[in-house]
Formats: C-alpha cells, structure tokens, sequence
C-alpha cells in the first residue's frame, strides 16, 4: 500500500499530493485480495502486469552526469507510471475495483502529467495540478512520488499474480461515488500522432457546457446530471477526463 504519514517527514510529503482516494482504495484493494473477495480478472491482471514494471524500472545509469539529469531520469519515471496507469484506466477492459484503483494512481501522480515532458499539442489533455504539489513551480514533488513506489509495487505485485490453478476471478462491487463540479469536461482525441483534438461536453437538452455538473459513477459508467433535469451518460469522456479534473475526495 501507499506509505502512510507515520513521520513529521512523511506526513509532509503526503500532502503535496492528493493521495486520499490512493489509500483508500489501496487498502480496499489489499483487504480484498487477502480475504479472496477479490481475484482480479484476466484484464485486472495484465492491467497490473503493465504498470509494475514502470513502477519497478531502475534510473539509468549516468555515471558523472549532473544533479539535473538524474532529476529528469526521476520525473520520467513517475510519468511513465502516470500514462500507463491512465492508458489501462480509460481502455475500459479492467474490473470496476481495478479501475477505481488506477484512477487513483493516477490522480496522485497528477504532478507528472505534463513532467517532465508537457504534451507537445496544444489540444492534448491539460489537468490542474494541486496547489501544494508544484506550487507554481516548474519542479513536481519528485520524492513525495517516490515515496509511494514501495507500496504501490507490492500492491501490484499481487494483482499481478497468477491465480491458483483451478481458481475463478470473482470482483466485489466497487464503492459508488458522487460529486459536484462546476466547470467544463473536455473531451480528448488523438487522430495522429501529436495530433489532438478537444470538445466542450454540453448538457443534450439545455446546451449547458459549464454545470455545475451532479457527476455519478460506479466505475462501470459515468453519468453527469445538469441543473435543467437532463442526466445522460452518452457524453463520450473517459474515466480520467471526469476523475482527475476533481477534488480528491
């Protein structure tokens, strides 16, 4: 699991980052698989098998190069587990706990969206990075991110597992949530290679594209309600186009 704030020293680093849904859902996650409520599907499985790597993959070697590479060479590592983690999120093929779990990876690695390479289109996804994390300043809480690599590699260590022969995958129901949010949902395409498109979600009856949006999801769907009365879930965002524009919650 996430380090937890045991010390002065880590609880400061916990909160440059948003990592309330990581622990929640990482100890759902841990307390699941040791009980057998959940054995992960095939999907869940390979999901993990992609991102442990990322989280375990060595620095490179760089002999006598300077502070500032090896910076680089840190941040390009979280954001490597950052993208995974959002590319297995929103394929849509994982279970709804296995999802709810990489939305929060991915929420708490936020800092590393756009660190230390920024999409190189102006249409690509931008998210806001909470206040605290850079704090205006172009450097992400490097080791703030590192400190959560030790739990999150045993975690998927185990949902990466294969199963006892024999064995059946069985999911327990992920924890619903809702949440309001005032603002616009973005809509991200990718026809090309470096080539990005972006639409306003709006409201289908009213045209309303700034909410404040009543956001519900099971992790199996989102559906967003608008204050006219018209809820829909046929609004094409992904997981990680709704989750990480939220609070932590």
């Amino acid at each position: 699991m996430p380090s937890r704030p045991d010390t002065p020293g880590a609880a400061s680093r916990a909160r440059q980052l948003r990592v309330r849904a990581l622990t929640r859902e990482s100890d759902r996650a841990r307390r699941s698989l040791a009980t057998g409520e959940w054995r992960p599907t095939a999907a869940d499985a390979d999901a993990a098998a992609k991102v442990l790597p990322r989280l375990t993959a060595p620095l490179p070697a760089r002999g006598a190069a300077g502070a500032r590479a090896r910076a680089v060479d840190r941040d390009r590592r979280l954001q490597r587990i950052w993208r995974t983690a959002v590319h297995h999120l929103d394929a849509g093929a994982v279970s709804p706990p296995a999802a709810a779990l990489l939305a929060a990876v991915a929420r708490a690695l936020l800092p590393w969206s756009a660190t230390p390479n920024p999409p190189p289109a102006a249409a690509a996804p931008h998210y806001p990075v909470p206040r605290g994390a850079a704090d205006g300043s172009p450097a992400a809480p490097t080791a703030a991110g590192e400190a959560l690599l030790p739990g999150l590699t045993e975690l998927f260590t185990a949902l990466a597992a294969p199963r006892p022969s024999g064995a059946g995958s069985r999911t327990p129901a992920a924890e619903p949530w809702q949440a309001e949010y005032a603002g616009r949902f973005r809509h991200y395409g990718r026809p090309a290679h470096d080539v990005w498109t972006a639409d306003t979600v709006r409201c289908p009856g009213c045209g309303n594209a700034d909410g404040p949006w009543t956001v519900a999801c099971d992790w199996r769907r989102i559906t967003l309600g608008c204050p006219c009365g018209r809820t829909t879930d046929r609004h094409g965002l992904t997981f990680s186009e709704v989750f990480l524009v939220l609070p932590d919650r």
